[in-house]
């Protein structure tokens, strides 16, 4: 995937017409359960790849916590976040970002604890993945939501040319308010992916393997129901040291994204050779 290019001309001129800058949240994002095209389960790969119009692609995941209030912040992307997270992208210099949208709940209490889009380019098909979120606003008692969920698919689900031809690794954000939920079993990861051999994981366990392929932060939104507690705060302190991010109000996200992208834009180490028994499976498109 990632074909196409970003044009903030065209792509204010469909936002218009499509009414995101007037629409309520629920007129922008309509979609009342999973959709099909998000549903993470029967997926094998995603692939972020160079082309002749993108020879330097950078994978960038953006996984948006769609719990209780939380559904405010894509709504904000869509309306005004995306737009200047990708101007400023390209025009500090990453002519080829290619970005894929998750959203992520709670995998002990709701129905679409994890919904993943495509690595995109284009300004019409980002649009088309982010409001093809389904805003759940579940989430449950349970002091957490399940970030791990995006760390868990950016190890074993996706292919990224940018780490596998030039030794750059991707970028990977969470989004929300609360603090990572411990652990996940392998009857659900089953249960969300299908078949496959699973595993019992910690979060830490799958923040290890996001980060061997990807530079892993989160914003913590201080405007969320647990955004002032400052024991969540300092969880993910711990967790993250100085990858962890606050945001004392989604307008400040599109700077904070754009700012992470632009510090790892131009890293390149050594090339990566994948070991032969992580040769990965062609993608599966649903």
């Amino acid at each position: 995937m990632g074909s196409g290019t970003y044009c903030s001309a065209t792509r204010t001129v469909r936002a218009e017409a499509s009414g995101f800058y007037t629409k309520a949240l629920e007129e922008v994002f309509p979609s009342t359960q999973l959709n099909n095209a998000m549903n993470p389960h029967g997926v094998k790969i995603r692939e972020s790849r160079d082309s002749e119009q993108h020879p330097n692609s950078l994978a960038i995941m953006l996984a948006l916590d769609v719990t209780g209030s939380m559904g405010t912040i894509p709504h904000f992307l869509v309306k005004d976040g995306l737009p200047n997270v990708m101007d400023k992208i390209i025009q500090g210099g990453i002519a080829d970002p290619q970005v894929l949208f998750l959203g992520v709940g709670d995998h002990e209490c709701d129905k679409s604890p994890l919904q993943v889009g495509q690595f995109e380019s284009s300004d019409e098909l980002l649009d088309k993945w982010l409001t093809a979120l389904h805003i759940e606003r579940g989430g449950g008692g349970n002091d957490g939501e399940s970030y791990m969920l995006p760390w868990y698919f950016a190890a074993q689900h996706t292919s990224i040319d940018c780490l596998e031809k030039r030794g750059q690794k991707g970028i990977l954000i969470t989004i929300g308010d609360e603090p990572v939920l411990p652990k996940v079993p392998s009857r659900f990861l089953q249960q969300l992916m299908g078949d496959g051999q699973y595993e019992d994981y910690t979060s830490e366990k799958l923040l290890e393997k996001a980060m061997e392929k990807y530079h892993v932060y989160h914003i913590h939104m201080r405007q969320g129901y647990n955004g002032t507690r400052e024991e969540v705060i300092n969880g993910w302190k711990q967790i993250l040291r100085d990858n962890l991010m606050i945001a004392e109000k989604r307008e400040d996200v599109e700077q904070i994204i754009a700012d992470i992208v632009l510090k790892h834009g131009s890293d390149v180490d050594t090339p990566v050779t994948l070991p032969e028994d992580e040769t990965v499976e062609e993608e599966v498109i649903l």
